[in-house]
């Protein structure tokens, strides 16, 4: 796999984790209530119009297992292709929180110490001793964002080539070396600033370990698991069933509006690699977050360990814990997260209290689709409302 640390040691693969079956994870949009689902299609169906999105997929699993998957607008507004529920997106760094899943089931194991300093793992890496921070960063504060890396992709030098070189195979070198000389914004753990360079440096960690590509662990233990056939690693430019994206001439990126021409992006994916990197129907994410946060991919004490969260720059209230982010709604706490990807822009959120999971996903970021957090909360109080 383009991107992959070359690994010193081998291991033999063990066969694929059984995950035990704690609740029930919807497998089909079928069956909540008629009513119900009428006045979740109008909620998105309005607020889709007046935000002008060109399409907007939602998905909702109720506490006792029954869900609906729903669509409004363009799957591609050139052609005139509407928007279906099977149709993927990508995710952004929603995709951490498969890694972060990865992460927690290998503490459980006894394989990963969260407060080992990377060096542990990682310290021989030809890239290792010129992060800053290098010899004090643990991997719990890569997991939570408290290294104090800076974000490798917004580097003048990644940038340039993400313009010159689209379809460049990135490795972790390419990603983590650009660091080099730059300055942390405070020491390891005395601070918070959100970062895709952690969940890099977090996937390194996950191959040496494991001796595998994270990716082929992410397949193993989590999406095989749980049958979450719609879901894959957005690894490469060619991804099948993706809904085109519209992210705006004026992107990160540059150059373009439409994000896929012809059946493939305009820029390879994997560069994200584990700051984010995957790909999903919006019904299979809202699966993966009722897994993950009430079902059986983690253990009780991993669960903790997780939503051991710190105050976060992400909003009002907002904390952030390993690979989750803790936050308001109007019908109480949620767990999940948020994702941009140049075109793509995707919600998750888990509100334990009432078991409901919701999960949104808008395919377009010019200009951003910030009215996302406002139309989960109306459709959390929607689905309260009907118990």
């Amino acid at each position: 796999m383009g991107g992959a640390l070359h690994l010193l040691l081998i291991t033999v693969l063990a066969p694929a984790p059984r995950l035990p079956a704690q609740v029930a994870i919807a497998t089909r949009p079928a069956s909540l209530p008629p009513p119900l689902v009428a006045r979740l299609q109008s909620l998105l169906d309005s607020v889709r119009t007046a935000s002008r999105w060109p399409g907007a997929s939602l998905a909702v699993i109720a506490a006792d297992g029954r869900s609906a998957a729903l669509t409004a607008g363009m799957a591609d507004t050139a052609r005139r292709i509407p928007l279906r529920v099977t149709d993927r997106l990508l995710q952004g760094s929603v995709g951490k929180t498969y890694v972060a899943a990865v992460a927690l089931q290998l503490v459980q194991e006894g394989r990963l110490d969260l407060d080992a300093p990377v060096g542990r793992y990682v310290g021989d890496a030809p890239w290792f001793a010129a992060l800053p921070n290098a010899p004090r960063i643990t991997v719990r504060h890569l997991l939570r964002h408290q290294s104090g890396l800076v974000r490798y992709e917004f580097q003048p030098a990644v940038t340039r080539l993400l313009r010159e070189a689209p379809f460049k195979e990135w490795t972790v070198a390419d990603r983590l070396q650009v660091l080099a000389g730059t300055t942390p914004p405070f020491d390891a753990g005395a601070g918070w600033e959100y970062s895709d360079t952690n969940y890099i440096v977090l996937g390194a960690i996950l191959e040496r370990i494991t001796g595998t590509p994270v990716f082929d662990e992410v397949r193993r233990r989590l999406l095989d698991p749980l049958g979450l056939r719609e879901t894959i690693p957005s690894d490469r430019p060619d991804l099948p069933g993706l809904a085109n994206g519209y992210a705006g001439p004026r992107n990160e990126l540059g150059g373009y509006d439409a994000s896929v021409i012809d059946g493939r992006l305009q820029v390879n994916p994997q560069f994200e690699w584990t700051g984010g990197g995957m790909a999903s129907s919006t019904h299979d994410l809202a699966r993966w977050g009722r897994a993950l946060y009430a079902g059986p991919v983690l253990g009780d004490s991993a669960r903790r360990l997780m939503l051991d969260a710190v105050p976060a720059r992400l909003g009002a209230n907002v904390r952030y814990g390993l690979g989750v982010m803790v936050r308001p709604t109007p019908v109480g706490e949620s767990w999940g997260h948020s994702g941009f990807f140049p075109g793509y822009a995707t919600e998750l959120h888990h509100v334990a209290t009432l078991g409901i999971t919701v999960a949104l996903q808008v395919n377009v970021t010019d200009p951003y689709p910030r009215t996302m957090n406002a139309l989960v909360g109306r459709v959390l109080e929607a689905v309260a409302a009907s118990r």
